[in-house]
């Protein structure tokens, strides 16, 4: 992929995740789910450390015209640590609405989006390090994913996500 080509593809995934924190951090203020609002919370904050990251990288192209040497691709993700308190700390009347529902779902779009768009890069790099920092980029999406299509299940079903992950039962077993 040619440096401009590059460029762009950046400007286009910075413009991406800047609208999905956007998104994740209007929808955790405006529901009434405290563990929905903790995933909200969470992925925005990852969403917020690729906008860094890719940001960064951005500049670097810009100056240098090529992949810079030593990029760090190691990012943390938050999604999981939100998704473990959901499991230990779900109820099977969780406070959650027809907002939180459609908001959830457009999320997994947004991520199924970002995950294909970050495979597309990885599959155009020359670079080895470019190849494996897009990789990391699509896997997080799927991992973000992942852990909402979980949280639609919860919102959706409460009874039966809290028995498919060993939790508690409804008939106190």
């Amino acid at each position: 992929m040619e440096n401009r080509d590059k460029l762009e593809a950046l400007k286009l995934a910075l413009t991406n995740e800047e609208k999905e924190r956007d998104f994740y951090l209007a929808h955790a203020k405006r529901t009434r789910n405290e563990l929905g609002r903790q995933m909200f919370e969470s992925i925005a904050a990852d969403e917020n450390e690729h906008y860094q990251r890719l940001s960064a990288l951005h500049a670097k192209l810009e100056e240098r015209s090529k992949w810079p040497d030593g990029f760090s691709i190691d990012m943390p993700t938050r999604v999981t640590e939100a998704l473990g308190r959901l499991v230990k700390e779900a109820t099977d009347t969780p406070e959650s609405d027809d907002d939180d529902v459609t908001a959830v779902k457009t999320a997994i779009e947004f991520e199924a989006k970002g995950e294909s768009f970050y495979e597309k890069l990885a599959s155009k790099a020359k670079d080895k390090a470019e190849r494996r920092f897009f990789t990391l980029l699509s896997s997080m999406e799927r991992e973000h994913r992942l852990s909402l299509e979980d949280t639609l299940e919860y919102f959706t079903d409460p009874s039966e996500w809290l028995e498919r992950k060993g939790g508690r039962h409804l008939d106190g077993a």
